[in-house]
């Protein structure tokens, strides 16, 4: 027990008049963009990158904290 062509065309006749020939147009279109971006994707996720990525070198600004603005006690002190 299967759709017959009569069913499938008034289905498609419903879907024509709910959401306009435009609107299903457009959303192929984006379907189909979204299909080559994601194979785009893939691609440069397979190719392997020919040099490594750029470090950033340096010390990050601490911010003090309450404990840490009291001066400290040192147990090497000399006297």
């Amino acid at each position: 027990m299967g759709l017959s062509i009569w069913q499938l065309l008034i289905i498609a006749l419903v879907v024509l008049v709910l959401f306009g020939r435009g609107r299903i147009s457009e959303m192929m279109g984006d379907f189909g963009k979204g299909i080559k971006s994601f194979k785009q994707g893939m691609n440069e996720d397979d190719q392997a990158p020919s040099k490594p990525a750029a470090q950033i070198e340096g010390h990050a600004k601490e911010t003090p904290s309450a404990t840490e603005s009291q001066p400290a006690e040192r147990s090497d002190k000399a006297g």
